[in-house]
């Protein structure tokens, strides 16, 4: 107590001391406070998603035995989530009794609101907004609908076909975003410039120097393709800048950046040497963006344009193992060349390939309730997989199921891209032994079911969906009005096993190109090997901004086709470089000695005055001269046109230099016609429509062609390949069989004839 009272008295002859020097101090004028520094706005983004952006295809149906539904959504993990509400859009059938029927709402198994339906609203398509909590939003989420239906006060059936909701698949789930701080440290990488948890199309702005050399836009094409490995269907943007970092939009954000740089050849910005001295080996390097510190920016320096390479390469292979905000690369080695048709995203063709390689998700191959939802597995296949006239492909089918209660009803229902293939019966049997169940699960045959199938190889194509329904049996409708009963739904689970198989091994590749299709679908030919190292990519020497961004666009589709880096990418302008023995991607103009043979003659008269032919130089932009002729009537007719909107065109045609090589040409000639080009890229359902060997590009769409003769890449034994030359000539090969019988005839009569003399001699 008495080192308290101490403590306390020194502290008060302390403060009488101050005032008192403060005192005899003199008066002097306060000194002007510092303005406080200005704190930059937290950036923050409104975004809404539809439960068909976030897979749902088709409008979602509420049962009295199909109750319950879901839907996730993910969440930047740089975002957090400050608002969050869900816009449901249903319609409840007109048979239900108001008030007592009604929709519960989950948000991560939590209830957040129970919506009641009014009697106004039977029968009728109604809007509803539910509050969600935004503190329970976590990175993946998932909002549960479950439905509460009654039609009567008495003796209900759950499978009454009154008891029904329909969720609109314009339902949304709108949220408000806000930006989170981020160190400046590579572990995040990919991180902030694509998150896998975004649903957005990322777009991240590639910076150089003016006039890029091709050993740069070598690294920003193997870091785009990066990015669209990983982006995969949501698609990518690459937006080019020289010299200059993005601006602030109107709400002052800016996007990420990603800046290209040797110690010869730098931005501006990059000037300052003492602030980003010259470097002595690849350095990849994260800074703030100095006009938003919520943005990140990306150094990728190096002394040559081969170091860039090799640090844009660490980034897409090593991308784990770096940390801190600076890291030099040492060095950069691929252990085990690549081989063709191993892209991630193809199935494997050279052995069975079991169902657990194919899943996405865990649980993807279960289902339950008493109408299951059907489980699917997707299976990509290289587009030149030769299948022609195949018995059809063995599929071998494990499931497990809960044993239904009426025997010969309940059907395992297999279809191909929603053609059917078969239909299996699900035998019940009855057990009285606990011992017995238990066994039923694991061994019994009628749970554990082993069948083999053919698939019709006809239907394979480079994607397919292969799905499985499983249709129990029920006797919830037997009812009767007089004699009412009350049943608890049988709660039925179904397994398709892991160790399923499909196999493909033992087909070949063999396809007719030139087939845009294969192109725009599956990145073929250059996917094949999936990393492009038999990929030569023909750019215009000093591209612009725009030009850029397509070539890197591009890129960055064919390897969200493979799933895999073009860390073998090379660039060349030089039309010599040509000749190897690759296959030709090219942008803007081909050279005037590729349309040497008949059939490129025969393409690029149908395009090339289209896009490269000015007609009228003191136009604001250069008049084009073009032809259209008919497929089935080639070059009998010619238009010539003055136009100055933009055009673009994709054609496909042999490599000149090598017959088992192929030319994909993007043909363009300035930068609205390369926006057009980039905008198609883009398009889902424009690529779609992108077909035959030539596709015109213009405001109105994509009109597609067949112009000249197909050829074939490949290799088919010739056995198989003279079968399948033979086919196409019906007439020729009846007159080959005729002639193979009478021959055979006369060979067989010579050799008998010849018998019987020798027979005839020997009596003699």
């Amino acid at each position: 107590m008495s080192r308290f009272f101490n403590k306390t008295i020194v502290a008060s002859l302390a403060l009488l001391a101050v005032a008192c020097a403060q005192a005899a101090a003199p008066v002097t004028a306060p000194a002007p406070a510092a303005a406080p520094a200005a704190v930059p706005a937290i950036p923050n983004w409104s975004s809404a998603h539809s439960f068909e952006q976030l897979g749902r295809a088709s409008d979602s149906l509420l049962l009295g035995i199909h109750t319950s539904d879901q839907v996730e959504f993910s969440l930047r993990r740089d975002r957090i989530a400050s608002d969050a509400r869900l816009q449901l859009s249903y319609t409840p059938s007109p048979s239900l009794l108001p008030q007592v029927s009604h929709l519960r709402v989950y948000l991560n198994d939590v209830l957040m609101s129970v919506v009641p339906i009014e009697k106004d609203q039977l029968g009728k398509k109604v809007t509803q907004t539910v509050a969600l909590d935004p503190h329970l939003i976590a990175d993946y989420n998932r909002v549960r609908l479950e439905f509460v239906g009654h039609y009567t006060d008495i003796c209900e059936d759950p499978a009454n076909s009154t008891l029904w909701l329909n969720v609109g698949r314009d339902s949304q789930i709108q949220l408000q975003e806000q930006a989170l701080s981020l160190k400046n440290d590579l572990a995040y990488f990919p991180m902030p410039f694509f998150d896998p948890r975004g649903q957005d199309k990322p777009s991240i702005n590639l910076v150089f120097a003016n006039a890029p050399t091709l050993g740069e836009e070598r690294a920003a094409g193997i870091l785009a393709s990066y990015f669209g490995s990983q982006a995969g269907w949501r698609g990518t943007q690459f937006p080019v800048l020289f010299d200059q970092l993005p601006a602030l939009d109107e709400q002052h954000r800016a996007k990420p950046a990603i800046v290209f740089a040797t110690n010869d050849h730098r931005p501006a910005f990059l000037a300052d040497l003492q602030r980003f001295p010259a470097v002595d080996a690849p350095v990849v390097q994260m800074i703030d963006n100095p006009q938003d510190p919520y943005s990140k920016v990306l150094l990728v320096l190096g002394r040559n344009d081969d170091d860039l390479a090799h640090a844009a390469r660490a980034l897409a292979l090593g991308g784990d193992l770096f940390r801190g905000s600076r890291v030099t690369v040492d060095k950069v080695q691929q252990l085990k060349p690549r081989v063709p048709y191993d892209a991630p995203n193809w199935m494997r063709t050279d052995r069975p390939v079991r169902f657990a390689e194919l899943i996405k998700y865990p649980e993807q191959l279960q289902a339950n309730g008493l109408q299951p939802r059907s489980i699917t597995v997707d299976v990509n296949l290289p587009p030149d997989l030769f299948v022609w006239r195949n018995q059809g492909i063995p599929l071998q089918t494990k499931f497990r199921y809960t044993p239904p209660a009426v025997n010969d009803a309940s059907r395992l229902t297999i279809s191909l891209n929603n053609q059917f293939i078969t239909s299996l019966a699900l035998q019940s049997k009855s057990n009285s032994q606990l011992e017995q169940l238990r066994l039923a699960v694991l061994s019994n045959e009628s749970a554990n079911v082993t069948d083999k199938l053919l698939v019709p190889a006809l239907k394979i194509g480079d994607r397919n969906t292969l799905r499985f329904d499983f249709n129990f049996a029920t006797t919830f409708a037997s009812a009767q009005r007089d004699h009412c009963q009350t049943s608890l739904p049988v709660n039925n689970q179904a397994v398709i096993d892991e160790e399923s198989t499909i196999d493909l091994s033992g087909y070949y590749h063999y396809i007719a190109m030139p087939d845009l299709r294969a192109f725009t679908r599956g990145g073929f030919p250059f996917s094949r090997m999936a990393d492009l190292s038999q990929t030569l990519v023909m750019v215009p020497s000093h591209g612009s901004a725009v030009q850029l961004s397509t070539l890197f666009e591009a890129i960055a589709g064919i390897s969200a086709r493979s799933g895999l880096p073009a860390f073998g990418l090379r660039l060349s302008d030089d039309w010599n470089d040509a000749k190897a023995d690759t296959d030709l991607l090219v942008f803007g103009a081909l050279a005037a000695n590729v349309g040497n043979g008949d059939d490129a003659n025969l393409v690029l008269s149908k395009t090339r005055d289209w896009l490269l032919t000015p007609a009228n130089e003191d136009s604001g932009k250069s008049a084009r001269a073009g032809q259209f002729s008919d497929a089935r009537d080639l070059g009998a007719n010619r238009v010539e046109v003055s136009a100055q909107a933009p055009i673009a065109a994709i054609v496909g045609l042999q490599s000149p230099y090598h017959e088992q090589r192929s030319i994909v040409a993007l043909l363009a000639s300035d930068d609205a016609d390369y926006q057009l080009l980039r905008d198609t890229l883009a398009d889902s359902g424009k690529m779609e429509a992108v077909a035959g060997s030539v596709a015109l590009i213009r405001s109105s769409g994509v009109s597609s062609s067949w112009v000249g003769q197909q050829y074939f890449v490949g290799h088919l034994p010739w056995w198989l390949l003279l079968w399948y030359q033979l086919s196409e000539h019906p007439i020729l090969l009846a007159a080959m069989a005729t002639l193979s019988v009478l021959l055979t005839a006369f060979l067989l009569w010579r050799g008998l004839r010849w018998m019987a003399r020798r027979r005839l001699a020997g009596q003699e």
